[in-house]
């Protein structure tokens, strides 16, 4: 392990120093896009005033024959592009793919002064972090970047999802997870196809009623990621990083996908990915606070302006505790609020 006087130096001559704080942005949804397609690559202006990361996908979902096409457009379209508040990301390829070493040194060569992120598949363990932290300290200092760009974790393995506190707290570079459904359920030798949400199978089956013991008994389906998504967030909030939901594949299922990104958002997840434009509302809608819960937040914090004592507010008792959920609450309010002009006015900032 990396003693704590050497964790926060650069790990290469003249890269940046790394960051103690991640970035204070929204990120309610990280938005793919394929950067080969040059219809959708036309697309890209408009979408970045409309989500809160854009993030062109190089891996999975882009054809083998098509992956030197995705780089070269995804560097072009973030030359011509002023992304403004909006986060730059792409997904590189796996770190055992033939396109993994091309995708980092173009693509960090080319925009790396304008890329957030980095977000890496198929993490296996702290290894991986650490292989994608030098090199791209190596790639700062070449090309004089001067800050450093944040590496993301897909927990899509079962090893990874056994790694998963030591990924969090791999690199200061980490900015954080998401969990990939899809491929951990192949990892893992799951029974379903699904990518992302509920399985109609998986659920548990309501009590026999004793007096019609043959009569036909509910199933209560359940989440089969809630355990998972529980441990990244655990993982990812101890070491100061942030989790997200990862795909939800039916898109032509908005409720059940809105049902999974707000589990994923009570659970402690600061977003989710979308995959279609539709998947945006969606998320601005669940990654959002409430209005009136931002409104009853407020008053707690203006109750007490120190965080101390304990007040009643509508008959119920708040203390330093509700104080500090309030404060997160409004926190994240703010950062909507500057992304959302309608938000603001409803949270009467």
């Amino acid at each position: 392990m990396k003693l704590p006087r050497e964790f926060f130096k650069p790990l290469a001559i003249g890269a940046p120093t790394p960051i103690r704080e991640l970035p204070v942005r929204p990120e309610r949804m990280i938005h793919f896009f394929p950067p080969q397609n040059e219809k959708l690559r036309a697309k890209v202006p408009d979408m970045v005033t409309k989500v809160d990361v854009l993030l062109g996908n190089l891996e999975d979902a882009i054809p083998a024959d098509a992956k030197e096409a995705a780089r070269a457009g995804f560097i072009e379209i973030a030359r011509a592009v002023d992304f403004g508040h909006t986060g730059l990301w792409t997904r590189v390829n796996a770190l055992n793919s033939p396109w993994i070493l091309d995708d980092v040194i173009e693509v960090v060569g080319a925009i790396g002064h304008k890329l957030d992120v980095i977000m890496l598949p198929k993490v296996e363990g702290p290894w991986d972090i650490h292989y994608l932290d030098q090199l791209l300290a190596q790639l700062e200092a070449k090309h004089q970047i001067a800050k450093p760009i944040l590496i993301h974790a897909i927990l899509e393995t079962a090893q990874g999802v056994n790694n998963v506190e030591a990924i969090a707290s791999a690199s200061p570079r980490m900015h954080g997870m998401s969990l990939g459904p899809a491929d951990l359920a192949a990892s893992r030798g799951m029974k379903t196809t699904r990518v992302g949400g509920g399985h109609p199978f998986y659920g548990v089956l309501a009590d026999a009623d004793p007096n019609a013991p043959d009569a036909p008994r509910t199933l209560f389906q359940q989440d089969p990621w809630h355990f998972t998504i529980a441990r990244m967030v655990d993982a990812c909030l101890a070491a100061g990083l942030r989790a997200f939901y990862g795909p939800f594949g039916d898109f032509s299922d908005a409720p059940a996908c809105e049902a999974q990104f707000r589990n994923a958002f009570l659970l402690g997840c600061s977003g989710a990915w979308s995959l279609h434009p539709s998947q945006i509302d969606i998320a601005k809608r669940v990654f959002s606070p409430e209005v009136p819960e931002v409104l009853f937040a407020k008053r707690i914090l203006d109750a007490m302006p120190d965080g101390t004592g304990a007040v009643m507010i509508d008959g119920k008792m708040q203390d330093d505790a509700t104080w500090k959920q309030a404060k997160v609450i409004v926190d994240l309010a703010r950062l909507v609020a500057e992304k959302d002009p309608e938000l603001a006015a409803a949270y009467e900032f």
